[in-house]
């Protein structure tokens, strides 16, 4: 039959709209083998799927083809207890949904630029990290990282020689019991290394959950600059978020139960946290042992015009501190602090410091502070979320004194208006912010 001029060009003008793949978006496969070989041809835009089971790899599955998906065929059922995945030099690559038993592990080099990790469980002791970044524009989110008994640490963030991989972006992981005994250096984050420290890293962790965090006293250990650790949930931890080495980070709207702040360094920004510490040291300005660090030194690091303000802070003991050291903190700030607890001296800096106080409420023990603050109830109650809250009528209501133009908003991320108020929360009936919990983060969460 012959097509009228007219069907042919339909035809035609149909097919300049209808793009037909050449090749199939996902292929599902049965073992680590055919799973290599699917890999080893893949195409951009291609989801490779691994089923359900528990394998083996005797070499690391190298990924070599950018642009591809490596997923599990459902998250959380397919297991490597041995080898695992070992990216090459690659970019935009996604890692999805597979658990890293035994001895299998996984690293991001320095080549896999913009690779997402999301949804994998790292499970038990590993040799070295249990996930190493090294790329920049690295994702990590949704992850679950538990059960680590050994030294190391769960998630180490790095680069090339002395250079820092940059905007990591670490988020809604869930980072579960590392129970390491040791002194040092069972971190669940290492964002960095001491000789990194003057090396701008940009990254953003945030909105990630820590349980018994309990490796060592740095949950978050901070060896870097200019980075951004915010609304974290710390619970059940002696890990504390820590500013170990570096300069200029910010640390905002956290939620601490039983942890807290300490921060060596300079020009840091340390505002709207809450922290509700059953003991003492909600806020710990580090020791120094060197004014300033050199870009090799493991030295402490003096804290110099660090500023901490606008944080709600509940314990028992001195809610903020100064470590013994050297050297004394130099020209910090102390402002417009809820600070609530039952010690003879709530603020105990060292001999020497050099702080401004400013807009400071203390309220069931001593100040400690020469200046600087009202002793008054700021009248916390409790929400529904156990969170402690202003209350209609507070003294902190409009309270604030001093201009601190980038505390815009509060931990609930409402707006500042007007005068703000004191400590972390600004008065509103429709409070928003609560506590993460294990359905907000790891593999499972939306």
């Amino acid at each position: 039959m012959i097509r009228s001029l007219a069907a042919v060009g339909a035809a035609a003008l149909l097919s300049s709209f209808v793009h037909v793949p050449a090749f199939a978006a996902v292929v599902g496969v049965s073992s680590v083998s055919s799973l290599q070989a699917a890999i080893d041809t893949a195409r951009p835009g291609q989801r490779i799927v691994l089923a359900e089971g528990v394998h083996t790899a005797e070499q690391p599955i190298k990924i070599t083809k950018s642009g591809i998906t490596v997923a599990a065929a459902n998250v959380g059922r397919t297991v490597f207890e041995k080898g695992g995945l070992e990216l090459g030099a690659v970019r935009d690559v996604t890692i999805e949904g597979f658990v890293f038993n035994g001895t299998s592990s996984m690293t991001v080099p320095v080549e896999a630029q913009a690779t997402r990790i999301t949804r994998n469980i790292y499970n038990g002791n590993k040799d070295g990290a249990s996930l190493t970044v090294s790329a920049n524009d690295v994702e990590v989110d949704h992850n679950t990282f538990s059960n680590r008994s050994s030294e190391g640490v769960y998630l180490q963030i790095t680069g090339p020689g002395s250079e820092i991989a940059q905007r990591t972006h670490v988020h809604h992981n869930y980072f579960y019991n590392h129970s390491f005994s040791g002194a040092n250096g069972g971190e669940s984050i290492r964002l960095g290394y001491s000789h990194k420290q003057s090396k701008s890293a940009n990254a953003i962790i945030e909105y990630n959950l820590f349980e018994k965090a309990n490796g060592d006293p740095e949950a978050i250990s901070v060896k870097s600059s200019d980075n951004t650790i915010r609304f974290n949930t710390i619970r059940d931890s002696k890990g504390y978020i820590v500013l170990r080495h570096g300069n200029r980070t910010t640390v905002e709207g956290n939620l601490l139960f039983g942890s807290g702040i300490r921060f060596h360094g300079n020009d840091h920004k340390v505002f709207n946290n809450y922290v509700q510490n059953t003991g003492d040291r909600a806020i710990v300005f580090g020791k120094g042992s060197e004014t300033d660090s050199g870009p090799s030194s493991t030295s402490h690091d003096r804290p110099d015009r660090v500023t901490v303000a606008f944080n709600t802070l509940v314990g028992t003991g001195a809610v903020v501190d100064s470590d013994t050291g050297t050297y004394a903190p130099k020209d910090c700030v102390l402002a417009n602090n809820i600070i609530q607890g039952s010690s003879s001296k709530l603020v105990d800096m060292m001999s020497g410091s050099t702080v401004k106080y400013e807009g400071n409420i203390v309220w069931g023990g001593t100040a400690g502070m020469p200046n600087g603050y009202k002793t008054v109830d700021p009248k916390l109650a409790r929400d529904s979320n156990g969170l402690l809250r202003l209350a209609s009528g507070s003294p902190a209501i409009n309270a604030s004194v001093g201009t601190y133009s980038y505390v815009t908003r509060d931990f609930d991320l409402q707006a500042r208006a007007g005068k703000a108020d004191v400590g972390a929360d600004e008065y509103n009936s429709s409070a928003v912010r609560k506590p993460l919990t294990k359905a907000d983060v790891g593999v499972s969460a939306p």
